[in-house]
């Protein structure tokens, strides 16, 4: 699942915990938010949804995903220059895109797309008479096998394809350097000769085998990092660039926990150990602590959460407004964060003043965690 469709697939999540849960006993209310984000504002406001916003490092673009096209209803990809507010469309217009990220040092952005497929303009066609029809359904990502990934030329506009294999890769981002791509993919479960149980599984659930992938930038080197049963995705590159860290999910699908691992995949271990759906990490440019998404305190009630890039710290709990609150991701100075909420209506994108004083002294006064963290039985 992509890391914006996860928020939209709470069908398939365990709620685990109480609304004190993580909460340090504060009550569930917009004011609790001000301790840590301030100014909040909104920051997309066009088509049925957008999310994933992510920064150039110096701060004065953005990519993100959006559903804006009358006639495409998946999303595409869109850049967003900060400083004058003028938006451009990066994909092509046709078929799936997903996670989009800018590279560092040159401005190029890799992305998912499915739009060399023949079949796109028909799915789309589809999709569209689904939703005319005024029948409803649970949002759910499919994890379509076209989905490759690409990436767009700064100075040229060309789109050049980085891997030609059957299977989803997707979730894509660069190291600070802008040498590698770390991404996710379960095209090594197409080209293996699976037994029946595993190819009825890769029907059924093509997500339980997504792990994570490293590549050069020039799509050469491709080395795969996990090998656990179970979808490893949404990772992301430290700002230092020591470290990976992203969300691994059970066997069954039903709850995730972070991971952080250095950057080739070794000594990799749990960050957190909630025992919800948490997701969507992201390590803060400080590298103290990493801010990401959980369920801890019910079904369908996703907040931001911090925690300690050791994990021996119980989580702490970041916004207090209803509705769904998610895939967070600090500005490169440390000092804003931007996330994905439906806290005004559809899901949008919200940016915010951090207080990154206020953060520590909350991580530093949290309780210590009641489960040493888990770490994989064998390391690289």
């Amino acid at each position: 699942m992509n890391r914006l469709a996860i928020s939209l697939s709470i069908a398939l999540v365990v709620g685990a915990g109480s609304a004190e849960a993580g909460a340090g006993g504060a009550k569930e209310t917009g004011e609790e938010e001000l301790q840590f984000l301030t100014r909040t504002r909104q920051l997309s406001y066009e088509g049925l949804r957008a999310g994933e916003g992510y920064y150039s490092p110096d701060g004065t673009k953005m990519v993100f995903q959006s559903e804006r096209d009358p006639k495409n209803p998946f999303y595409q990809i869109f850049e967003l220059d900060l400083t004058t507010g003028e938006t451009r469309q990066v994909s092509p217009g046709q078929g799936k895109t997903t996670c989009a990220f800018i590279r560092p040092g040159s401005g190029d952005i890799v992305f998912a797309s499915t739009h060399h497929d023949p079949k796109s303009e028909q799915y789309q066609k589809e999709e569209l008479e689904f939703r005319a029809s005024g029948k409803e359904r649970r949002y759910s990502w499919d994890y379509d096998p076209e989905m490759e990934l690409y990436v767009e030329n700064h100075e040229t506009g060309e789109l050049t394809r980085l891997t030609h294999a059957k299977g989803y890769d997707a979730e894509a981002s660069y190291s600070p350097d802008g040498e590698w791509i770390v991404f996710s993919s379960n095209h090594h479960a197409y080209a293996s000769d699976l037994s029946e149980h595993l190819k009825k599984k890769l029907e059924i659930d093509p997500s339980y085998f997504l792990d994570l992938y490293r590549v050069r930038a020039d799509g050469t080197d491709l080395e795969r990092l996990t090998v656990v049963p179970g979808y490893d995705g949404g990772p992301f590159f430290s700002f230092d660039g020591k470290h990976i860290v992203w969300r691994r999910f059970d066997e069954e699908g039903l709850t995730a926990e972070v991971w952080l691992a250095n950057a080739d995949g070794s000594e990799a271990r749990a960050v957190t150990s909630f025992g919800a759906m948490s997701w969507a990490p992201y390590v803060h440019p400080s590298g103290d602590y990493i801010i990401f998404t959980s369920n801890k305190l019910g079904f369908a009630n996703f907040e931001l959460f911090i925690v300690d890039v050791e994990g021996t710290k119980e989580p702490v709990r970041v916004t207090y407004t209803d509705g769904f609150d998610g895939l967070p991701v600090p500005t490169p100075d440390g000092n804003g964060m931007t996330w994905t909420t439906n806290r005004r209506g559809s899901s949008q994108l919200f940016t915010a003043k951090w207080n990154h004083a206020n953060a520590l002294k909350a991580l530093n006064e949290a309780p210590a965690r009641q489960e040493l963290p888990k770490k994989e039985s064998s390391s690289k």
